[in-house]
């Protein structure tokens, strides 16, 4: 069981939803990522001058992420990193990679990095509220609970995602971030994950979307992030 002796009624219980539920999710969706992607494609041009200019490489990173069913696909995020970041084989990003470029570093504090989600979520692959897509082979060690989070499409933001926005900072410091992310992030990622998809709801959905405002604007009430502890590498 994911998380240990916290977790253990994650899944015993499913909440019915209304068959509808999907079908207005699904239109929801489409509808706020069209325009989503309308209203801040000046902002989006702004941001892609900016990656062109302050390093080589394209302005778009598409990387494989692992969807609904297991389905791979390519999910799109402004750039980033340096070119052919991900071939060290490190997945996970902390503050002080020196794979970060200067712009990068702003577009990933504000989460602009991750504007072209909204080309995913209109496509069909992403949703706006649900488990933030893995890479394979982090999907590769899921265990048998876990893989019930390949039961939804993946989310722009999700409980876990909110409470884990300094992910970058909580991994400063280690060694190893993969394992780092493994030890310190990942069993509680999963949890409010299977979390989600066991009371998943429009209601739900739409007070995620507010706490990811609320976040995003830093309004009162915002849900904090998870407390920064020292570093303590094992021997």
């Amino acid at each position: 069981m994911v998380g240990g002796p916290a977790a253990t009624s994650v899944a015993e219980v499913p909440i019915a939803r209304p068959k509808t539920y999907d079908a207005v999710k699904r239109g929801l969706d489409l509808a706020a990522a069209v325009t989503g992607l309308l209203l801040t494609l000046p902002l989006s041009v702004w941001i892609a001058i900016a990656i062109k200019r302050s390093s080589p490489g394209p302005i778009m990173y598409a990387g494989t992420r692992v969807g609904r069913g297991g389905r791979p696909f390519r999910m799109y995020k402004f750039r980033t990193m340096v070119p052919d970041a991900d071939r060290n084989g490190v997945w996970s990003t902390a503050d002080d990679d020196p794979r970060i470029t200067r712009i990068g570093a702003t577009l990933r504090r504000y989460k602009l990095d991750e504007l072209p989600n909204l080309i995913n979520v209109a496509r069909g692959e992403m949703s706006l509220v649900g488990p933030r897509p893995q890479v394979p082979a982090d999907v590769a060690k899921y265990i048998d609970e876990e893989r019930k989070l390949l039961s939804v499409r993946p989310g722009i933001t999700d409980r876990a995602s909110i409470r884990f926005r300094n992910e970058g900072e909580l991994l400063k410091g280690h060694s190893d971030p993969d394992a780092a992310y493994d030890r310190l992030i990942r069993p509680e990622k999963s949890r409010l994950g299977l979390l989600y998809v066991q009371q998943r709801s429009l209601a739900l959905d739409l007070a995620i979307l507010w706490d990811f405002v609320r976040v995003l604007l830093r309004l009162p009430g915002a849900p904090p992030a998870e407390p920064i502890t020292p570093v303590k590498e094992q021997a």
